[in-house]
This record gives C-alpha cells, sequence and structure tokens, in this order.
C-alpha cells in the first residue's frame, strides 16, 4: 500500500471512531496508561501538528513544544479535522518525502515520520474504539501495512517507553493480523 494512502485510511479509521463520540465520553478511560479519550485525541492532533511543523523545517524543540499543550480547545473535531487536513496535505507536498526532519528521537527520513503518523491514527483508533465501546475491528490491508513498519522493532519495541511491554510472546506469526499489531504494541485485547 502506497504510504499517503495508508495515512487517508489510518485518518479514516480514527475518524470513525471520533465521530462516535460525545463530549460525555472525554472522560473515559482509555487502554493507554494514564490517559483519557480527551488526552489521546489531544495526543492524536499534537502529533499531526508536530508532523506538519518538522515538515516545514521545524527544528524538534519546535515540534515537541507542541506537546503538554491543549490544542482541542472548544471543540475536538474540529481541532482534529484540521490537523488531519494539515497534516495530509504536509506530507503530500512535492518533495516532502525527500526531507529529513528534526525529530525527537533524532534526525529522521520523512518516510519514517509518515510511518509513525499511520501506525499512531491506526493504533490509536483501537484505543478509543476500547474506551468507548465501538467497533474495534481496523482495516485489514492497513494493519499489514503498519505490521510491517513496527515488525523491525520487534525485538526492542518494549524497552522505548510509548509500547508498553511490547510483544507478549504468546501470539504467533499465523494470528490474525489485528492481533499481531496489538500485541506487537503492547495491547492485550
Amino acid at each position: 500500500m502506497e504510504p499517503l494512502e495508508a495515512l487517508a485510511r489510518a485518518d479514516a479509521e480514527f475518524d470513525r471512531r471520533l465521530r462516535a463520540i460525545t463530549p460525555d465520553d472525554l472522560d473515559r478511560v482509555t487502554p493507554c496508561d494514564g490517559w483519557t479519550v480527551r488526552d489521546l485525541v489531544n495526543h492524536i492532533v499534537i502529533g499531526n501538528r508536530a508532523s506538519v511543523v518538522l515538515l516545514e523545517g521545524g527544528s524538534r524543540e519546535d515540534g515537541m513544544a507542541l506537546f503538554g499543550t491543549d490544542a482541542l480547545g472548544d471543540d475536538y473535531l474540529v481541532a482534529y479535522e484540521d490537523s488531519v487536513a494539515d497534516a495530509r496535505a504536509a506530507f503530500a507536498e512535492p518533495g516532502a518525502l525527500d526531507l529529513t526532519v528534526h525529530h525527537a528521537m533524532g534526525d529522521i527520513p520523512a518516510p519514517q515520520l509518515l510511518g509513525f503518523r499511520i501506525a499512531d491514527l491506526t493504533l490509536h483508533a483501537w484505543d478509543l474504539a476500547r474506551a468507548v465501546g465501538a467497533d474495534e475491528q481496523l482495516d485489514s490491508e492497513l494493519l499489514e501495512h503498519v505490521l510491517e513498519s513496527l515488525l523491525p522493532m520487534k525485538p526492542f519495541i518494549g524497552t522505548i517507553g510509548v509500547f508498553g511491554e511490547g510483544p507478549s510472546g504468546d501470539v504467533g506469526d499465523d494470528a490474525p493480523v489485528q492481533l499481531r499489531v496489538l500485541d506487537l504494541t503492547g495491547r492485550r485485547p
């Protein structure tokens, strides 16, 4: 799957779950340790905005300065829609995927940043669905794309601090792709 198509599909997965929530759901607990639904949505919006900052030549400090802020304001849906539209436009700019960006983990190629956004939207679509009791089944082709991008990190993914304990060791390569992705990223449905 072409990466910009994967980004559009990941956005669709998250968007579908986000549109199903109400303001009353914002205080619900998510599978992400210590995060409410509001925190999760805020994280996604900030991640989208930080990607734009980095693709426009911003420093890692410029990108990191967004984290810890309230990016949702009074309308979480509008904040999300604006951020994802801006991120998709920034990644689609001619030459954007040829860039090296100054990410918090170091200088990385823009396609790797795009992979982070795809995985973030996809995984957090599941987290959001789990938090509010919505449909948890994700696009299997998108999941294959995410799994392919994350598998090189399998030996150390549990040590980087954002994927829980990483894989449990209990899910085989013949398991459904969604279960493999969730387990790889420390989620235990």
